[in-house]
């Protein structure tokens, strides 16, 4: 009888418990924060040009990077990710004023979209969710002065780049032949966002799907300035 009672009195407690656990999860879950929600394409590319004058002004924001760095070891949330040429001077954290863990960015010769490229791009749409996706060139770009020349690049590697701007060094040939490599530039940056489009089930999915806009723009060297090239983000559509 004694047994019974013990069992009987854990089973109780047991069961209280578990109620009071619930109820202080209950309670916990409906005074919690909701989730902070990604901000418009649109309003992060507004940010970018804010940051892009204030870089062309010499005006840059000091970040706290010590408290940032310690920050971010858990995680990273960048809004943007940025196809961008691998040229030293085009620096998208610098010519955006951002900091780290801003912008995702992957960086090509002559800003292509080849098979590494997409795959990085694909895993922040994937996983970090940024929604805005800038594919940037810019002025006087060494890549797209080989393409244009014509001349036979050493190795396949270096092929491999060329092969990729050359359908915009045959536009740029065809409409403004005046002006060959500032012309190619401009239709490489409009190449690349349409390879991305074109060659990633992924990045196609989520811009049809409005997840994600693409931007095209080109960096201007001597300015410092950042000029948009489409005028409707999602006009990979």
């Amino acid at each position: 009888m004694k047994r019974a009672l013990v069992l009987l009195a854990v089973l109780v407690l047991t069961t209280l418990g578990m109620a009071q656990e619930h109820a202080a999860a209950t309670q916990a879950s409906a005074h919690a924060k909701p989730a902070k929600s990604a901000p418009s394409a649109d309003k992060v590319w507004a940010d970018l040009m804010t940051g892009n004058q204030r870089f062309v002004a010499g005006k840059q924001h000091s970040y706290g990077v010590v408290a940032l760095r310690h920050k971010l070891a858990s995680g990273q949330s960048p809004n943007v990710i940025v196809l961008s040429c691998s040229d030293s001077r085009v620096s998208p954290e610098l010519v955006f004023d951002q900091s780290l863990g801003d912008l995702f960015v992957v960086r090509t010769a002559g800003n292509v979209a080849d098979p590494v490229a997409l795959g990085s791009i694909e895993y922040a749409i994937s996983h970090i969710h940024s929604p805005l996706l800038v594919v940037m060139g810019h002025q006087h770009c060494g890549a797209v002065e080989a393409a244009c020349s014509g001349d036979k690049m050493p190795t396949t590697n270096l092929d491999a780049i060329v092969d990729k701007i050359e359908p915009a060094v045959k536009k740029a040939k065809s409409t403004n032949p005046s002006d060959l490599i500032e012309a190619t530039v401009k239709d490489n940056v409009h190449q690349s966002a349409s390879d991305l489009v074109a060659n990633s089930s992924i990045i196609r999915e989520a811009v049809k799907g409005g997840q994600v806009k693409i931007v095209e723009a080109e960096y201007e060297l001597d300015s410092g300035k950042v000029v948009r090239l489409n005028e409707a983000a999602d006009s990979q559509n």
